[in-house]
């Protein structure tokens, strides 16, 4: 299968290896021509033969319906857009709407996976109709873990990003008492090697995860995160996680708990924000902020 891929930076360019590993052709373009296969989107789109598939993973908001706008222009009925990038899923409804008018079809999928992807492969959620989900699924098969599961049409248009914000969501709780039983454990005197009791939870427990397993990693690297600055950012999701979660009338405390902390680390040099940077750094290549 051809396939453009628009946004080659951490996550895109390394989705482009796995694909092109699993024996597609992918046509790349970035703004860094460094990076890039073809200098424009008009030239990706000359060198993908019709139908067209077109894979968007730029951030979210501005960029991202910039180049639906774009792509809107360049592409004919028949080809299918996939925004693979974190777009809130009402977006999702906007660009499906703006370019079925147009006869082109839109895939939405939320991408987990960050920079251990290439390697591991990338859980997929995806939304939209089910021929158009038939016309990309040799790329998600390509990109999807090995193995039965990591995939998932989850349904509609706006139901993968959907899928993907809760799961994000989820991640901000965990990663959070995670955060909050290091420090305890930080606190008190009588536990002399606070790394080694995170380490012995990686086998036999109910606490066992990835997580715990880079939680580990960030604590090698360095034992108490005296390098970090106690701050962590929000990507945005755990923020819609809430939103929808109050327009739906479903509790979600400890989600919420989690964003409210992330917003305490903008204040003081909070501890838990230390490790909450160090997880995100280790899962996704997110920046942090050194002393």
């Amino acid at each position: 299968m051809e396939l453009g891929l628009i946004g080659l930076g951490k996550m895109g360019g390394n989705m482009r290896e796995r694909i092109r590993r699993a024996g597609h052709t992918v046509v790349g373009y970035d703004r860094n021509p460094d990076l890039a296969d073809v200098s424009s989107l008009k030239d990706l789109v000359a060198a993908l033969p019709a139908p067209r598939v077109v894979w968007v993973m730029v951030p979210a908001g501005g960029p991202t319906q910039d180049t639906v706008d774009e792509l809107g222009e360049l592409l004919e009925p028949g080809d299918i857009v996939v925004d693979g990038g974190n777009s809130r899923w009402t977006d999702d409804e906007k660009h499906g709407a703006e370019l079925a008018a147009k006869g082109i079809g839109f895939v939405d999928c939320g991408v987990s996976g960050g920079v251990w992807g290439l390697q591991n492969g990338y859980a997929l959620m995806y939304g939209g109709k089910d021929e158009d989900i038939a016309r990309v699924q040799p790329i998600f098969d390509a990109l999807k873990p090995e193995g039965e599961f990591g995939a998932v049409h989850a349904g509609k248009i706006g139901a993968g990003h959907f899928a993907k914000m809760v799961h994000n969501g989820i991640e901000y709780a965990m990663m959070q008492a995670y955060a909050e039983g290091w420090e305890l454990l930080e606190a008190v005197d009588s536990v002399t090697d606070v790394r080694e009791v995170f380490r012995s939870w990686q086998e036999g427990t109910v606490i066992r995860s990835w997580l715990l397993d880079l939680a580990v990693n960030a604590l090698d690297a360095d034992e108490h995160l005296d390098k970090l600055k106690g701050y962590a950012a929000d990507s945005g999701e755990g923020r819609w996680t809430v939103e929808a979660a109050i327009d739906n009338a479903v509790p979600l405390p400890a989600i919420t708990a989690s964003l409210f902390a992330r917003f305490a680390s903008r204040q003081d040099d909070s501890p838990q924000m230390k490790m909450i940077a160090a997880l995100r750094n280790q899962f996704g290549g997110h920046a942090v902020e050194n002393k």
